[in-house]
């Protein structure tokens, strides 16, 4: 077995809470692909503002120049003629950005997708679990949990809100590992919620 693949294409998934070196990481495998003299395209969604507009920005400020995209489908004309192709934020996407990536893997390139693996409750964040599913080569990165410096694989939100995706930096989230973590108190269920639960009535 090839310890990397030949002529064919493949996927790996950079994983973890924030504040653990996801996004560099993926700069550094870019970085080392561009030193190669490969054909790389970087993208990240345009939610993901919070160091620059048109660059991926790790934590600690390392930066690569990326292409800014609202729909992953956008991915597929503009990497058309990349070797790699980098994604960062994945879990911004939605779900269609399983299809494109499978389908840049598929046309030969090597994908690297960089994402939460986990939302702010502990759950599983989509679509990162199908691209987890898919992949060739996972690495699932730890932060160092701010309360007891023990290995952290969650990330806690400390600011009052109940939104999915809510972009922040240290003002907003913190590591936390699995006993110091606090998961946000359940929310009562939407009147929708509650339709579908409802028994019908039975017929006279």
């Amino acid at each position: 077995m090839y310890h990397l693949p030949r002529n064919t294409g493949w996927i790996e998934v950079v994983c973890g809470p924030m504040f653990s070196g996801k996004t560099e990481e993926l700069i550094r495998r870019l970085t080392r692909a561009k030193i190669a003299k490969q054909k790389v395209s970087i993208f990240k969604p345009r939610i993901d503002d919070r160091y620059a507009k048109k660059e991926i920005v790790s934590h600690s400020r390392h930066t690569i120049e990326s292409i800014i995209v609202d729909s992953p489908w956008e991915i597929l004309e503009l990497a058309k003629d990349a070797e790699v192709v980098g994604v960062d934020e994945t879990q911004f996407l939605g779900m269609d950005i399983v299809h494109v990536v499978q389908q840049l893997a598929d046309a030969g390139k090597r994908v690297i997708c960089a994402g939460l693996d986990t939302d702010y409750r502990g759950l599983p964040f989509e679509p990162m679990p199908q691209l987890l599913a898919i992949a060739e080569y996972i690495d699932k990165m730890l932060a160092i949990c701010v309360r007891c410096g023990n290995p952290a694989k969650h990330t806690q939100r400390i600011v009052d809100s109940n939104e999915l995706v809510l972009v922040g930096e240290y003002d907003a989230y913190e590591p936390r590992c699995r006993v110091c973590f606090v998961p946000p108190p359940p929310q009562p269920p939407t009147n929708e919620q509650l339709s579908l639960t409802t028994e019908p009535k039975k017929e006279k």
